[in-house]
């Protein structure tokens, strides 16, 4: 009896853990700088089979330690599908990082570390969701990452539309979309069809689990309003530290302690202004110095000064500093604090020399983050709608992906 008991905990400690949603797991403070990109500058790999993605992060230690990669391939829920490794990996994974530099003449030392898939070790052979863990030489989890292999099998075509619903007709962005199966065919599409729709490539605020509205010949057609519409959100903030010495437009003045020091001109509440459209790049960031040649081990890191007037609307919620710098995660490092001297919302921030998306978000105890209580939104804000189109077919073992689609709000009509 002691023997099945045993038993019993063993099979449910293992069904849980490979039950489990694949979230994203963001690096201890001494990782920064984590860039993971396809063959495009967006910064979250959607690659078809064969092309490249690449990784690159920063260990803050300097020590040269060892890394490893695993490589977990995902159903639309992002839970760990039933293939085995090998029917999804050529090759093997659990392999150690070998390309990596340390930096050259900064102040702040690191080592560079870069990664390439597939690689002489390692490809993909499926489509589907993926994530790419990376561990210490302790094999303790340390960060991991969502990409997306696919096969261009069905044509998406999509608009952007202002949305119906009077409440917010000025706020939302609706994401209508026809799937053309064209040769493809599809037995039973409500049952073999899923689509995953994503702002921004920010997943927290994806859109699942929605049926074709009706079939039009070899058509699935998606017209709907309220089950598709985002909040538009406003522009992202920026700044550029690409050069060290010299203020800009966002930078108010720059010292030198142990590490460069910039301070941003103080930032405003945008939520009841009128909206002012300025490029930005949809929160993403890119790492670049005119100081040296090799941005990757050139590149200095600085202290980076923010500023946001208190209001009484914040109370005592607490307010961060939001980009795809750190992976969106809302931690103690870009949390605000607030300084009674001046009645501002303050943080300083370590990153490294680039251009930089950002803005602030705010989280009340118990509540979900508020993205926009701050910034506002706006239908006209420019943003990026990305279409992930999966398919099962019945008494296939996983889900694969058989086409994307993606558009822009900047032609967002009526």
């Amino acid at each position: 009896m002691r023997l099945f008991l045993k038993q019993t905990i063993f099979l449910f400690c293992i069904c849980t853990t490979f039950g489990q949603v694949q979230e994203e797991v963001n690096p201890p403070e001494h990782i920064k700088s984590i860039i993971f990109k396809g063959p495009t500058e967006d910064q979250f790999p959607i690659v078809q089979i064969g092309e490249s993605i690449h990784l690159e992060f920063d260990d803050l230690l300097a020590n040269e330690q060892d890394y490893y990669y695993k490589i977990v391939h995902c159903d639309y829920d992002w839970t760990p599908s039933d293939l085995l490794k090998s029917q999804y990996l050529k090759g093997v994974d659990n392999q150690r990082i070998i390309n990596y530099e340390n930096s050259y003449t900064t102040l702040e030392t690191y080592s560079n570390y870069q990664l390439t898939i597939p690689n002489q070790n390692t490809s993909v052979k499926v489509s589907g969701n993926y994530v790419l863990e990376i561990y210490n030489n302790s094999y303790e989890l340390q960060f991991s990452r969502r990409f997306v292999v696919y096969k261009d099998i069905v044509k998406i075509g999509a608009t952007i539309k202002r949305s119906r619903d009077f409440n917010f007709l000025n706020e939302k962005q609706v994401v209508q979309f026809t799937i053309n199966s064209a040769n493809f065919r599809l037995v039973n599409p409500k049952r073999e069809v899923k689509v995953a729709i994503i702002q921004n490539y920010h997943w927290p605020t994806a859109l699942f689990n929605i049926a074709p509205q009706f079939t039009l010949g070899s058509q699935l057609v998606y017209k709907y309003d309220q089950e598709t519409a985002f909040f538009g959100g406003n522009e992202y903030l920026l700044f550029d530290t690409s050069d060290l010495r010299a203020p800009s437009s966002q930078i108010s003045r720059i010292d030198v302690t142990e590490l460069y020091n910039h301070y941003l001109f103080s930032d405003d509440h945008r939520k009841d202004e009128p909206y002012t459209f300025f490029p930005d790049i949809n929160g993403d960031f890119v790492i670049r110095t005119l100081q040296g040649d090799n941005a990757s081990r050139e590149a200095e890191y600085t202290h980076v000064h923010f500023s946001l007037p208190y209001r009484e609307t914040m109370a005592l919620d607490q307010v961060y500093i939001f980009g795809k710098y750190n992976n969106y995660a809302l931690t103690d490092e870009n949390r605000m604090t607030y300084n009674a001297e001046n009645g501002m919302m303050e943080a300083v921030l370590k990153m490294k020399q680039g251009f930089y998306n950002y803005k602030y978000v705010i989280q009340g105890e118990g509540e979900n983050t508020r993205l926009n209580a701050v910034g506002g939104n706006f239908h006209f804000t420019e943003n990026n709608y990305l279409i992930l189109v999966y398919y099962r077919n019945f008494g296939d073992m996983y889900d694969s992906i058989i086409g994307i689609g993606s558009a822009n709000s900047r032609t967002i009509s009526n």
